[in-house]
């Protein structure tokens, strides 16, 4: 339940800072009166990604079990690609995250309110679609019931509380730090669900190997006792992997965590004066 719990988490603050701090800025600047294109986009954004999810499982349902694998093994890799992507994307760009989202807010207005929800509707949306995806592959790897969408709700529940007290000034929250953080511990997900993935290519014959284990602690960690349940929720642990799962989950976690953890991504240049002049005459 925690590795679900730090997705909503994680997912849930993104897309609810930004709401926050579109929001805010319309309040501050006296434009009250775009609050309601804003809310509509996001609403839009927010319907969208639970439409999305459902999707992704009935369209699962609908399957043989080796279309289920391959489907969701292949859905599990992309899931991998565009978490690992947004996970570098936010922390280069988390402190300048207020910035950018104001000057697209300003240019939203000056073009109108179909370009208003828009703006609202992308900022979140692309969360919202990234998190039902890696949400749907995870709880298909940990299979463990309702369990890990419980532990989505809560993630996402505090995500909107640490946002609503960050839009009222009651807490700091330092962004580059928390998203630093949060986004190591997201890889490791990552890399349990990236090995789950290729188990189920396995299993659809799409990659050899199925009976090939690396190794097998089933008696000594079993699957069905509290540890092991906790091993598989938090790292997605299988006892007796195969493989081309432990290659796989190597060759990914270890590389991408190197250059997390040790490549400082080059800061971004400060505006000029000329060019705050120009947004201000603007």
């Amino acid at each position: 339940m925690f590795a679900n719990y730090l997705i909503g988490l994680r997912e849930g603050l993104e897309a609810a800072l930004v709401v926050s701090i579109l929001v805010a800025y319309l309040v501050k600047t006296g434009r009250t009166d775009k609050l309601a294109p804003v809310w509509g986009g996001v609403a839009v954004a927010v319907v969208l990604s639970l439409g999305f999810g459902a999707l992704l499982e009935f369209t699962s349902a609908e399957m043989t079990f080796e279309q289920q694998e391959l489907f969701g093994g292949s859905l599990s890799i992309l899931a991998v690609a565009l978490v690992t992507w947004m996970v570098f994307w936010m922390r280069r760009t988390a402190r300048h995250l207020k910035a950018e989202l104001h000057g697209k807010l300003d240019a939203a207005i000056a073009m109108g309110t179909g370009a208003l929800v828009l703006t609202a509707f992308l900022s979140v949306g692309r969360e919202g679609l990234e998190t039902a995806l890696f949400v749907w592959t995870a709880v298909r790897a940990t299979d463990d019931g309702s369990d890990p969408l419980i532990g989505v709700a809560l993630g996402i529940v505090s995500a909107v509380i640490l946002a609503y007290f960050f839009y009222r000034g009651a807490v700091r929250i330092n962004l580059a730090k928390f998203f630093t953080w949060t986004g190591g511990a997201l890889i490791v997900v990552a890399a349990g669900v990236l090995a789950y993935g290729v188990h189920d290519l396995q299993e659809a014959d799409f990659v050899p190997g199925l009976n090939n284990r690396a190794f097998d602690v089933s008696e000594t960690i079993e699957p069905g006792s509290w540890y092991g349940t906790l091993l598989k929720g938090i790292f997605n642990f299988q006892p007796n992997p195969t493989v081309a799962q432990c290659v796989v989950w190597a060759a990914y976690l270890v590389p991408v965590m190197a250059v997390f953890l040790f490549h400082r991504p080059k800061p971004k240049s400060a505006p000029t004066v000329a060019g705050q002049q120009d947004a201000v005459q603007a």
